[in-house]
């Protein structure tokens, strides 16, 4: 039986190799990226599966990438594999298109068991965090997250928070450093921030961005 192609994401290289060491035996890891950017410009033409792809990843988070990769692939699994045990991120992973939510800290086995359950057109939790908790959240989301950004000022915010200028903004996104700008005024006004300072904490808050 011809093996399932994945792709792997994560910005720590060794745990990256650790990944791939788990996984060849099974699955055919048919590439490999160490940021959300790069994720998207490579994944389309390797024709994968499944993606296991880390949350905080720099550049362009997992979550953004993921929700352009969905876009792109819509028959892709998304396997998130995080440190966070957030059930509000967990549940924002799964509006934007995830298949699995796995934390870093658990058993190898579970990432294995988390693939094998998409694969087979299922969704896998870690049991860590309870699906009760994620679904309470995901019934209550529309009502209670009047701060939500589009992707394109998710993109932005997470590159002005990685502390890169409007023009190396613009030119990773390949927009004008005027748009840039608009984008980051029309949060700022949007959000009733004052400070650019303000909205580096409102990313951190919402992690658009690690601390």
């Amino acid at each position: 039986m011809k093996k399932k192609r994945i792709i792997l994401a994560d910005d720590h290289v060794l745990l990256l190799d650790a990944i791939k060491h788990l996984l060849e035996s099974e699955f055919d890891i048919v590439g490999m990226f160490h940021d959300g950017q790069s994720l998207l410009d490579g994944a389309a033409e390797l024709n994968p599966d499944v993606i296991v792809l880390d949350i905080g990843m720099p550049k362009i988070n997992g979550l953004s990438a993921g929700q352009r990769l969905k876009q792109e692939l819509p028959r892709v699994k998304l396997v998130y594999l995080t440190m966070s045990l957030d059930p509000d991120l967990a549940a924002k992973a799964f509006r934007f298109g995830a298949s699995a939510y796995v934390v870093k800290n658990a058993a190898a086995k579970e990432l294995v068991h988390g693939i094998r359950e998409v694969l087979n057109g299922g969704s896998y939790i870690t049991p860590l965090m309870t699906k009760e908790m994620v679904g309470s959240f995901l019934e209550n989301t529309a009502r209670r997250n009047p701060n939500k950004l589009t992707l394109r000022q998710t993109e932005v915010l997470q590159l002005l928070a990685e502390g890169r200028s409007m023009k190396e903004v613009a030119v990773i996104l390949d927009v004008t450093p005027r748009t840039v700008a608009f984008h980051k005024y029309t949060m700022m006004e949007h959000l009733r921030l004052r400070t650019s300072a303000e909205l580096i904490q409102f990313a951190i808050k919402s992690s658009i961005v690690t601390a």
